[in-house]
């Protein structure tokens, strides 16, 4: 498998949740050498080349911020698509409508393409995409093949509940996030489960 430098890596989303990345590297720093790699090698980095060849990342963003914490140098990658051929303007139009990239930014609102970071551990903190991650791993909603599901969940608490502003906050939106994604309002995202106690 085609191992690639983080620095090669370009992200295809302006935030990420850096309380996500933090728990990754907590858990990456707790493996051996061997289980280190072993895991590595497990989750290669889906890859679209893009105009020059470039390698856009189209998953597991968090990973490789998280890997770059810790001075990993490269990472196997995956190619999903060669679009070197496109213009930069064509390129961007069909990565997302594939759903390949998320050009928002942390208050949801819309950025150019053109003020995509040049690096992944560039991106900009999302409080409401960890607590997605968060609530997601505490199952309340299941983990699908859906493009970007994780931020349809980010939207949705980030429409209903406060911005967090410390770890005793998070704590509680986090309480609630998952009392939400059991709710009707819920209802249609991807991994829905419904409300167990009402069944």
């Amino acid at each position: 498998m085609k191992q690639i430098a983080l620095e090669q890596l370009r992200p295809t989303q302006m935030t990420h949740g850096m309380r996500e990345v933090a728990k990754k590297i907590e858990q990456y720093r707790s493996l051996s050498e061997h289980d280190l790699q072993m895991a590595i090698a497990e989750k290669p980095v889906p890859v679209v080349l893009g105009p020059q060849g470039k390698p856009y990342v189209t998953d597991h963003h968090h990973i490789v911020a998280a890997l770059h914490a810790l001075r990993i140098a490269a990472v196997p990658v995956v190619l999903q698509e060669d679009l070197s051929s496109l213009t930069v303007q064509q390129f961007w139009l069909t990565m997302e409508d594939r759903r390949w990239t998320y050009p928002y930014d942390a208050q949801g609102g819309r950025v150019s393409f053109t003020n995509m970071p040049r690096h992944v551990w560039d991106l900009s903190n999302d409080e409401y995409r960890s607590l997605a991650a968060f609530a997601r791993d505490a199952g309340a909603f299941e983990k699908t093949t859906v493009p970007l599901e994780e931020f349809r969940w980010a939207d949705l608490f980030r429409s209903m509940l406060p911005l967090p502003s410390d770890d005793e906050a998070f704590a509680r939106s986090l309480r609630e996030a998952i009392k939400l994604a059991g709710s009707v309002a819920a209802i249609g995202l991807p991994g829905f489960l419904g409300n167990p106690q009402r069944e």
